[in-house]
């Protein structure tokens, strides 16, 4: 598995999905989603990346700053997550979302 640090706005991640979901290279294994970001927020995007049609299934975790009960009801409406993980995301979570992601 590839990590690679580096941020990009939501419109370049969506336009990059399509295009390397479309060709079957690189496929994600994991996407970390933050709700509160600028342009569009995380809900927005996640309406956008359900519409991609995907052979292979990208694990995907919301991990956000909200406590708000209503995100977390609403994240359960998507079957494309995961989990709904509260920052700060703590090392042990991100190993064990390593972890499950490298058993598949």
């Amino acid at each position: 598995m590839i990590i690679l640090p580096f941020i990009i706005t939501v419109p370049e991640a969506l336009t990059g999905l399509r295009d390397i979901i479309k060709s079957g290279n690189n496929i994600p294994d994991l996407i970390l989603l933050d709700l509160n970001m600028p342009i569009m927020d995380g809900w927005q995007f996640l309406d956008e990346f359900v519409k991609i049609e995907n052979s292979k299934k990208t694990t995907l975790y919301i991990v956000s700053s909200s406590i708000d009960p209503a995100d977390s009801e609403k994240a359960k409406q998507y079957e494309q997550i995961t989990d709904f993980i509260v920052k700060p995301i703590t090392k042990d979570a991100l190993t064990k979302i390593v972890n499950t992601i490298n058993t598949k």
